[in-house]
């Protein structure tokens, strides 16, 4: 016996402890920080120069403020050292509390990243030169007679966030994929909220500082060759989008934090409604009873629960970003909606404007007001573009049964609040001002469902007086607002979602019963639908593209059922004018499909590992057991997860790798019988990470049952990432310890899964279509790498079973073809397509 295979076998596997999951992410936040002395530092100098000054409670006093603060009247003074002086200053304890966050979540990680000195140079120089073009901004603003930025253009400022965003630019050039995309989106969303919405002179400073870190990146960090835009995968593109949503929600909310925002996206303040002030109050008193009594209706709105109406708009956005970030089409088309009653909103206001001008304001201030509506439409309008261009992302679709209980929750809630305003308030009519009528209740309901800000914009209503009818006017549109959104937030967050998602459930339930083959779980994911037979024994999923069937591997369900479900679904496709292929199947389903008559062809080749008898002993399982030792040496195990219920510490490292890798190749993700991400969020979805001590992820790979008789057989591979920096030889000792794992568990086999347009060589010589084949198999190496794939999973002593494509008709190939284009690559952009071109040319 050899001294390899005399070694003690290796371990296998460990669950992942899930109890203390907040305590992994807290540690993997806080450790950078303790290992970041120039940020601790430099937050340290700046409280302290805020102590001694006095300026931490409300900012420096007016003398220093002329000393230090930047701004266009200090460099007209001829103070040039104020756009370095004002960043060890801030305006008060919020902005000192404000700044060390922003400080700490860019300066930090651009410490270990960028280097101590570049960081110090790129936070002080960010700070000049950020702040010298905001400066310029508002002064040109000014010149050209813009309401805002002229206003502006009197104003000082102090804040260290100029720099820190300047930081954060040119640290997002070194950063992952994933990370490079929403750093830039967060400095970006930050910067514009503060500006446009708040509308304070640091706000715009601040846009500057991002812009001038970005650029600074780009110089700093430019790469050799054509410049291209990375691609993102199909999930993240749909979290970016739900970022741009929530960012448009957040800044209304923000602004209201600050008493004096009069950003020009704020300039109606419609957003968020805010409370009356004692002098209207007085005002109103002062013009006429009615008006005293409505002030006073709307004052004591904002002193009960129901002041939470005031964010019913920001709120509403915040939770439809929820749903988008799940792909879901109900949330995309109510996001639509909702941004184009905000811009009928506007425009019925603007052509009220335009047709009564005298009523809107004095003449010299009728062009700011045409400006002002022309801001406040500008992001309802680029917000509903976004979605339109990115609405193929959202295609998801909620169970009809899920659709009827959230639409009983929320008529039912109607239903409720408006017996209650109506039939209530007609019983203390007397409690209104005017007493109210029937008519008078029922017309003034709209306003029951609208923020406090547009109370009586389109019909008249009862002013509130006595204890009971403002309790109505209170508490009847809020209960219906909570239980609606509540319901909505419930019904986005359900963990799986489907194309077709009642046939899915049976589907699944089947599939668990009776089984099916290795691959027959890409089945449960979204984008299929579903035929059953008549007894309901067996099923095929599918999907149509243009006119052909094309099935997600073979039929499964009770294993003498599954021969005859082939002859059913062609019948079921001849009856609508489809041309059924089956896809990805073996012997058996190709067998069945010749009997009537179909052609097949060779599209992958399934790789098997018996597990009942496996060791790695022998001179073949060298790079298997090379892989096993190497990562016991370097402090990595690997650690069962099942990905929904994995801490976020992890879970973003997974997302990370994995955008990194979708990055580089320069070409999407592909889909149909390749999982990502979304195919991981699955309970019945084991995930392996390979993981070392200081809990960075290495590697990942994730398994998929294959059930046998209600229970699991068998596990096949599906999702495979690995960190480029990481350990090299993950994915093998990710593979093997797998293996072993699930050998201790009884499982009788895992599959390493099919490799598209691979295939072992065999010496029966191809077919005309099999070379068309194997071409496009050595074409797409350089970018997709299927045969070196199925070279790598050789190392595992696998059996080889082909895995077939079955076709009726030789004349539908070509339509065939472009369907499994389309199912693989379905959001292939036409940038994408033509460099895929250019590969089979080259």
């Amino acid at each position: 016996m050899t001294a390899a295979t005399a070694a003690p076998p290796p371990d296998a596997p460990t669950r992942g402890d899930g109890t203390h999951a907040w305590r992994v992410t807290l540690d993997r936040i806080l450790a950078p920080v303790r290992h970041a002395p120039f940020t601790l530092g430099f937050l340290a100098v700046l409280w302290i120069v805020g102590a001694v000054t006095g300026s931490l409670g409300s900012g420096p006093g007016r003398h220093r403020m002329e000393t230090v603060a930047v701004g266009v009247p200090a460099l007209a003074e001829g103070r040039w050292w104020t756009p370095a002086s004002s960043l060890l200053w801030c305006p008060g304890l919020g902005g000192y509390i404000g700044s060390t966050l922003v400080v700490l979540l860019l300066v930090t990680p651009a410490e270990r990243r960028l280097g101590v000195a570049r960081t110090a140079a790129v936070l002080l120089g960010g700070q000049i030169l950020g702040t010298l073009l905001g400066v310029g901004v508002v002064k040109l603003g000014s010149l050209a007679g813009e309401w805002w930025l002229d206003e502006l253009a009197d104003y000082r400022a102090v804040t260290p966030s100029v720099g820190a965003l300047a930081v954060g630019g040119v640290l997002s050039y070194r950063l992952t994929a994933l990370w490079r995309r929403r750093t830039r989106l967060g400095i970006v969303a930050f910067a514009l909220v503060m500006a446009l919405y708040v509308g304070h002179l640091q706000g715009v400073l601040r846009l500057g500082g991002a812009v001038v870190g970005l650029v600074a990146g780009a110089v700093m960090y430019h790469r050799s060759g054509p410049w291209r835009l990375r691609h993102s995968s199909h999930t993240e593109a749909r979290v970016l989008v739900a970022l741009v949503v929530a960012a448009a929600a957040i800044g209304p909310m923000v602004a209201i934090l600050y008493r004096d925002s009069y950003g020009p996206l704020n300039s109606f303040q419609l957003y968020v409604s805010v409370q009356p002030t004692d002098q209207e109050v007085a005002d109103a008193c002062a013009a006429s009873a009615e008006d005293c009594h409505l002030t006073h209706a709307l004052r004591n709105f904002y002193d009960s629960p129901a002041t939470v109406m005031a964010v019913l708009v920001p709120a509403m956005m915040l939770v439809l970003a929820e749903g988008l970030r799940r792909g879901l089409r109900l949330a995309w088309a109510l996001a639509i909606l909702v941004h184009l009653a905000w811009i009928a909103l506007f425009s019925y206001w603007l052509n009220d404007f335009l047709s009564h001008p005298a009523g809107w304001a004095e003449p010299t201030e009728r062009s700011t007001y045409a400006q002002a509506f022309a801001e406040q439409m500008l992001l309802p309008v680029l917000v509903v573009a976004l979605l339109i261009v990115t609405r193929a992302r959202f295609d998801l679709r909620l169970p009809h049964s899920t659709i009827r209980r959230l639409a009983a929750v929320t008529g039912g809630a109607l239903l409720v609040a408006c017996a209650a305003y109506v039939g209530i308030g007609y019983a203390v009519r007397d409690q209104y001002d005017p007493d109210a009528t029937l008519p008078l209740l029922l017309s003034g309901l709209p306003s029951e469902f609208l923020p406090p800000t547009l109370v009586g914009a389109f019909a008249d209503w009862p002013v509130p007086v006595g204890g009971t009818a403002q309790a109505l006017f209170q508490y009847c549109g809020l209960l219906f607002w909570l239980v609606t959104l509540i319901a909505l937030l419930f019904t986005f967050r359900r963990p799986r979602l489907h194309t077709d998602a009642d046939a899915a459930v049976r589907a699944r339930r089947l599939l668990i019963e009776q089984g099916g083959s290795t691959l027959s779980y890409l089945t449960t994911w979204d984008g299929n639908y579903y035929w059953f037979d008549d007894r309901g024994r067996a099923a095929v999923a599918y999907r149509v593209v243009a006119t052909v069937a094309l099935t997600t591997g073979e039929p499964f369900g009770a294993p003498d059922a599954r021969a005859a479900a082939v002859a059913g679904f062609s019948r079921y496709c001849d009856e609508r004018g489809w041309t059924p292929c089956l896809y990805s199947v073996g012997e058996e389903t190709r067998e069945a499909s010749e009997r009537l008559g179909w052609r097949s062809v060779q599209v992958a080749e399934d790789t098997v590992v018996p597990l009942p008898d496996l060791a790695f002993t022998g001179k073949k399982w060298q790079d298997v057991r090379t892989a096993l030792n190497k990562a016991k040496k370097e402090g990595i195990t690997a650690e069962w997860w099942s990905y929904p219920d994995a801490p976020v510490a992890l879970t973003d490292q997974v997302r990370s790798i994995s955008e990194e890798w979708v990055a580089d190749k320069g070409l999407p993700e592909m889909g149909f019988t390749l999982g990502g991400l979304d195919e991981l969020d699955d309970p019945s979805v084991r995930c392996l990470l390979a993981v070392d001590a200081d809990r960075t992820v290495h590697g990942i790979t994730s398994w998929m049952p294959v059930y046998g008789h209600g229970k699991p057989v068998g596990w096949t591979l599906d999702f495979m990432r690995r960190r480029t920096s990481g350990f090299r030889g993950s994915m093998e000792f990710l593979i093997a310890s797998a293996a072993l794992g699930f050998q201790e568990e009884g499982a009788r086999f895992l599959s390493l899964s099919g490799a598209p347009l691979a295939r072992k060589a065999t010496e029966e010589p191809p077919a005309a279509l099999q070379r068309i084949l194997d071409l496009g198999g050595r074409v797409l190496e350089p970018v997709y790498g299927f045969r070196s794939l199925l070279a790598f999973k050789a190392k595992f002593q696998p059996e080889y079973r082909p895995m077939y494509m079955t076709y009726p008709d030789p004349a539908a190939l070509p339509a065939i073809t472009r369907a499994i284009g389309k199912a693989y690559l379905p959001h292939m952009t036409a940038a994408q397509g033509v460099r895929l071109m250019r590969q089979f040319s080259s």
